[in-house]
């Protein structure tokens, strides 16, 4: 028995090794396909970022009981990992332990306590994939929908495995007399109750039985794993670590916010001296060489935990998109066609025709015949719920803006009805192509004057805030309406301020969201010199995608701005008591109820969840409902990602799925703080109004007019 399991543990151990190395070797070189990327930066931060991601799972935690039955496997498969040292000492004398520690009752006692909720909690994790399993008509619903199962369930049983061999070793080393029950506090009652009786001979035997399947379990995962580069489930294991060291921002904060420039060779464009521009450079991604390095990294990592697509909004409407297999898709594409990029041009020709036909595969395209599907592609609304909920920091929105960026700038492949889009932009200044002379319409009926930059004052200087309109704030109707509450509210409490009028155009947003950097640049440069020479320094916003816009990514062109959103400066103007909300002087008015709405790009985007709240909170008479979808959790209004301006042709509409959620709270009101989501949900009331599925008192309105509403009763 010794003989036996001498040799086929060192034969399978040497077996596993060997092709573990060959494999890490291969996804290393494929990872080094991509293009350059500096993600170096504060190694120190980095690094704390790394050990608090690690330690106290702070990723995974955000769905609690799943992360905290995770932090137990995996700290198992960690500090179990000596079990396995022992086990191939066990092989040659069933008696051995570990130098110096291995009879130290403190490791003994964490060694059996890392294996009994180890077990707990494997147990636990597959209970919960076997009851979420993909089944009839809602299969599609459950976030492991699409994940290569088998992998999952092979992963599950190898840990399930291991565990159970070393309980049964320890049970066998009580009754081989390696200890007292002091030593084995939970598995002495295995070995007295599985073993005794057994002659020294049989236990040491059943040591060597034991200590071998342990080892080819543990082995035959390394071999499985190695001769499957793309499986994630089991990968993730060790390349998490890298892919949050590596994560966009050092400072643990998701890839959200800015949208990254355009990169070659690692460095951004400079659109002001395009034309240096080599002809061959990529703009965007259209081969997945294109992507960087850190991307394909985050391919290689992905886990198929589905997490990404139980949020997303496009997906939970029917929609192709699914975050999680736009990652699975583009990674088995990465590796399949690695051997053609690997090879020397000379013996590409000898290489498999599936290789050869993988190379030809197009990025992007119609489901049969591309790698992702276009209608996937074009789906997306940018919201940034996948990235928020990811476990293992994967960069998803910055891979499909780059694949739009390369459909829009080199294909010139793109939704119909973004043609609108881009010629609003580019000859009027805004996406609904209005004549932009009209952009100081909304303050024309207001009780005050507005003060214009360039007619009422020459620079910003001379008032304390920039109130940045926005293109909806002065052409969208109701969106005028938040426009002038604000301003109203403003000029209440005695804050100065000024707007550009006709100086003011498109922040860009929409252009570069929906790929079409060049007309983004061509917008944030000119407003960025307005701001210059106009010595912008604070600004107000009140749509959510002009304030992160301005707030992270003009700095990209040398603009340094403070800005604040429109729910966070009347929050501190009402906490300083500027502004003085009154309850109805009717009491039936009392007990109004108002749910929220998280616009994405002020929550997840830049993690504004509390000031409109806190307003809500403030308003007298009026009681809050929260919806079951909020905060980190929140779901899209369907208007991100420039899908405000193209159709939803596909599934259901994401608007009418939020606002259905909205009126189920029984709310009379629905706030947001974004006109963008106020337009969606407005446009969604409307429809279940019609049909009878929502009671036609019931409205939208932004956090300001009913901030107003409330200070006005005061004044009266």
């Amino acid at each position: 028995m010794q003989i036996l399991a001498i040799v086929v543990s060192l034969a399978i151990a040497a077996v596993g090794v060997a092709l573990f190395g060959k494999t890490i070797g291969h996804i290393v070189s494929v990872i080094k396909l991509g293009q350059p990327v500096s993600r170096t930066d504060q190694p120190g931060q980095r690094s704390v970022t790394l050990a608090k991601e690690t330690l106290l799972h702070t990723r995974m935690l955000q769905w609690s009981h799943i992360g905290a039955l995770h932090w137990f496997v995996a700290f198992g498969f960690i500090g179990l990992f000596l079990s396995l040292v022992t086990a191939f000492g066990q092989l040659f004398d069933p008696h051995w332990a570990l130098p110096v520690i291995g009879h130290w009752f403190v490791f003994e006692w964490v060694s059996e306590f890392l294996t009994w909720t180890g077990l707990v909690s494997i147990i636990g994790l597959m209970a919960i994939r076997l009851r979420n399993l993909p089944k009839g008509e809602k299969g599609r619903y459950s976030r492991f929908f699409g994940s290569t199962a088998w992998q999952a369930y092979y992963v599950e049983y190898t840990i399930l495995g291991v565990l159970i061999c070393i309980l049964l070793l320890r049970g066998l080393e009580y009754e081989l007399g390696a200890g007292t029950k002091f030593h084995f506090p939970s598995t002495f009652f295995i070995g007295t109750g599985l073993f005794g009786g057994l002659s020294e001979n049989a236990l040491e035997n059943t040591v060597y039985l034991v200590a071998m399947i342990k080892i080819l379990i543990s082995f035959a995962w390394m071999i499985t794993i190695s001769l499957n580069a793309t499986m994630g489930v089991a990968w993730h294991r060790f390349t998490a670590w890298p892919n949050i060291w590596f994560k966009r921002k050092a400072d643990g904060g998701t890839a959200l916010g800015a949208l990254q420039p355009i990169m070659v060779n690692g460095a951004p464009i400079d659109f002001e001296n395009i034309d240096e521009l080599d002809e061959d450079a990529a703009l965007g991604v259209g081969k997945v060489e294109d992507f960087t390095w850190k991307g394909l990294l985050d391919f290689t990592t992905c886990t198929e935990c589905g997490r990404c697509q139980s949020q997303c909004p496009a997906w939970n409407t029917d929609k192709p998109l699914s975050p999680k297999l736009i990652m699975m898709g583009l990674r088995e594409h990465a590796y399949a066609k690695a051997p053609y990029l690997l090879a020397a041009e000379d013996d590409r020709k000898s290489l498999s025709q599936l290789v050869l036909d993988e190379q030809e595969k197009p990025l992007v395209g119609p489901a049969d015949v591309a790698v992702i599907d276009e209608e996937a592609l074009w789906a997306c609304t940018s919201c940034g719920a996948c990235v928020q909920q990811c476990p293992v920091d994967i960069e998803h929105v910055d891979a499909i803006m780059d694949m739009r960026r390369y459909q829009v700038l080199i294909e010139s492949s793109f939704p119909s009805e973004l043609n609108g889009l881009f010629k609003g932009l580019e000859n009027k200044g805004n996406p609904w192509n209005m004549n932009p002379s009209g952009r100081m319409d909304w303050a024309k009926d207001l009780p005050f004057e507005v003060k214009q930059v360039g007619s009422d004052v020459e620079t910003l200087d001379e008032v304390e805030y920039l109130f940045w309109v926005g293109c909806a704030g002065a052409f969208e109707d109701r969106a005028k309406k938040t426009t002038q509450a604000v301003a109203e509210l403003l000029n209440i409490a005695g804050v100065s301020f000024a707007v550009l009028g006709d100086g003011e155009t498109c922040t860009g947003d929409p252009a570069r969201r929906s790929g079409n950097e060049f007309v983004f640049q061509q917008l944030a440069m000119q407003n960025a010199e307005v701001f210059k020479e106009t010595n912008v320094r604070k600004v107000v916003s009140t749509c959510a995608h002009c304030f992160n816009t301005l707030k992270n990514e003009y700095s990209q062109l040398g603009v340094e701005l403070d800005v604040i959103h429109h729910t966070q400066l009347l929050n501190r103007l009402v906490r300083d008591g500027k502004l003085t909300p009154v309850a109805p002087a009717d009491s039936s008015l009392n007990g109004q109820k108002i749910t929220y709405h998280d616009p994405c790009y002020l929550g997840r985007h830049n993690q504004v969840y509390d000031a409109p709240r806190e307003l809500l909170d403030i308003i007298p008479g009026a009681e809050y409902a929260e919806m079951p979808r909020n905060q980190t959790k929140s779901f899209c209004c369907g208007a991100g990602g420039a899908r405000m301006w193209m159709e939803e042709k596909l599934g259901t509409r994401i608007n009418l799925n939020r606002t259905t959620e909205a009126v189920e709270t029984g709310a009379d009101k629905i706030a947001t703080g974004c006109p963008f989501c106020r337009v969606m949900l407005s446009d969604g009331l409307t429809a279940k109004q019609a049909d009878g599925s929502a009671r036609e008192t019931v409205e939208v309105q932004d956090v300001a007019q009913l901030l107003l509403a409330s200070v006005k009763r005061g004044e009266s």
